[in-house]
């Protein structure tokens, strides 16, 4: 009887008054359009996320005030409740279909989409019914330990070692059952990923790139992501056609995690493979970071053999092979590590050649990529002073430079496109005018920041949960709906879930920054004839037209 009275007696005033407040927020637009799937199950986590937090606080004020209202008010609550919740639900789903217009309209997207009230209301119903229940299972497990526990100890103690228990069970289930089994079921996939080519791909005939003839990287060792990363470098003939110069055989190595024990020996193993292809005798060398499966953007290595006519090397490194965010979640620390070990060890090798025929040492990397790059160095000026330049493309919010020189703008700069002192070295931009921006010198050596103002990779946070963000403060970003609202936990949920959709937008929109690549390498490492005419030619090639 105990069981079913605690899973099915009606829901509490206060949990069930957040949890429609919190469901009508989540209705309202965030940085990226989503799908009504997508807003069904994002309807019915905030909700219970509400719910906890309604029933939480009522809970707490029961505990201290003993007053209980007469049964006729407790229902006219209710009946009002009831009623007003209705009558905002409903406002709420109608206009959540403009809303989700608005914003596509905003990036330039099909406005005509299937968005159906109904069914999001009824799968947001479903799905949080199941969870309630799930939450109330567990409620009553800890009522009956409590119980039990009453018999042998003081009450206080009882509860208090209840709560603890429950507590401590709870996060046991979720993080080493719950999430660590997830991961290892990522791990399991992305491990026999990684074994995989990618179809049609073949190994590379020329001995200037890692898996060909005479690598010291075996082809097998590179991982999926290895392999399109050399086997899809640039060809000569591509590039004499954008050039009208007869090419050279572009430099990439590669080191995948299957070659060797740890981040040290594969950075080490990497140096081995610059020297043996050459590539310290190239005008230019990049050391590219990675995101979590090994991942580069072709578009940063294209846009570098492109200027300089293939005449270029560059070198990567796979730390992980779990999907990008999983990677974030768990594997940060490989990340850093790998950074640091690879800019290191190429850099050591750099500095032993005479300082006239030092190739120009550039770094660049996109995402969890810039997050690993970006911690081969202690700030902005060790930065500086190590390399010739970097490029970052939509930097993670965790980026510790980044942070730094976002927290300490010029007064009056939006966060969205910081101006750091005055733009002397560090330049942020969503389109290529902002790299012009301020007027004032720019020193070399140049840093570059790529991030779309709707980019949720570069603003989701924890402190999301809390916090009114700064880049919801006037003036917002070009592609920021100015419809969209901070509210507590559910900004955070819903930044998260864009997260998710985030290169389903178009270029300049999102985590998608495609040709803006171009202009980017142009600002930290044209070579020396490179026009603005040659940009916007190398803009058209990455577009596909």
């Amino acid at each position: 009887m105990e069981s079913t009275r605690v899973v099915r007696r009606r829901p509490g005033f206060g949990g069930t008054l957040l949890a429609v407040l919190f469901f009508c927020a989540s209705l309202t637009p965030s940085l990226l359009p989503r799908t009504w799937e997508y807003q069904g199950v994002m309807g019915a986590v905030t909700a219970i996320l509400g719910y906890a937090v309604g029933a939480s606080v009522g809970a707490a004020g029961r505990a201290v005030i003993s007053y209980r209202p007469p049964e006729r008010w407790r229902r006219n609550a209710w009946q009002l409740l009831i009623g007003t919740s209705t009558g905002l639900v409903a406002v709420s789903l109608w206009y959540s279909h403009d809303w989700q217009r608005s914003l596509r309209a905003l990036m330039g997207m099909d406005t005509r989409i299937s968005w159906f009230p109904p069914v999001i209301l009824a799968v947001s119903a479903v799905l949080f019914t199941v969870f309630l229940v799930v939450a109330r299972l567990v409620r009553l497990g800890g009522r009956r330990l409590i119980d039990w526990l009453d018999r042998y100890v003081n009450a206080y103690v009882g509860h208090a070692i209840g709560i603890l228990v429950i507590a401590l069970l709870v996060a046991v289930f979720a993080n080493d059952v719950l999430f660590s089994g997830f991961v290892n079921a990522m791990s399991d996939v992305s491990s026999v990923t990684n074994l995989t080519t990618r179809p049609g791909l073949k190994r590379p005939a020329s001995p200037l790139l890692s898996g060909g003839p005479g690598s010291l990287v075996s082809w097998e060792s590179l991982g999926r992501e290895g392999r399109n990363f050399t086997g899809t470098a640039t060809t000569p003939a591509q590039l004499t056609a954008f050039s009208g110069k007869r090419a050279a055989q572009p430099i990439r190595v590669y080191v995948g995690l299957g070659a060797t024990a740890s981040p040290e020996q594969q950075a080490a193993l990497a140096v081995r493979e610059l020297q043996r292809t050459g590539a310290f005798e190239r005008p230019v060398l990049a050391v590219l970071g990675t995101t979590g499966t090994g991942w580069v953007d072709q578009h940063i290595a294209e846009s570098l053999e492109y200027m300089y006519n293939g005449d270029s090397a560059m070198v990567a490194m796979q730390y992980s092979y779990l999907p990008s965010w999983v990677s974030f979640l768990v594997d940060k620390r490989k990340a850093a590590a790998a950074g640091r070990a690879l800019f290191d060890a190429v850099r050591a090798r750099w500095a032993t050649l005479p300082t006239a025929h030092r190739p120009l040492l550039v770094v660049a990397g996109e995402s969890l990529g810039s997050y690993e790059l970006e911690n081969a160095f202690r700030d902005l000026p060790d930065l500086t002073a190590k390399a010739d330049g970097a490029l970052f493309v939509g930097p993670p919010n965790a980026n510790h430079i980044w942070n730094e020189l976002t927290f300490h703008r010029d007064p009056g700069s939006p966060v969205w496109r910081p101006i750091y002192q005055q733009g002397r070295t560090a330049r942020f931009a969503q389109y290529p005018a902002d790299l012009a921006r301020p007027k004032g010198p720019w020193q070399h050596p140049h840093v570059v920041y790529l991030q779309n103002a709707s980019d949720p990779v570069v603003w989701w946070s924890p402190q999301l949960l809390y916090h009114r963000p700064a880049w919801l403060e006037a003036p917002r970003g070009p592609d920021v709906n100015p419809q969209m609202n901070w509210f507590p936990l559910v900004t955070f949920w819903q930044v998260l879930v864009d997260m998710s959709t985030a290169l389903s937008v178009p270029p300049e929109h999102g985590h998608r920054y495609g040709a803006n690549i171009a202009d980017g390498w142009a600002a930290v490492a044209a070579p020396a004839g490179w026009t603005q005419a040659d940009t916007q030619r190398l803009r058209a090639v990455l577009s596909g037209s």
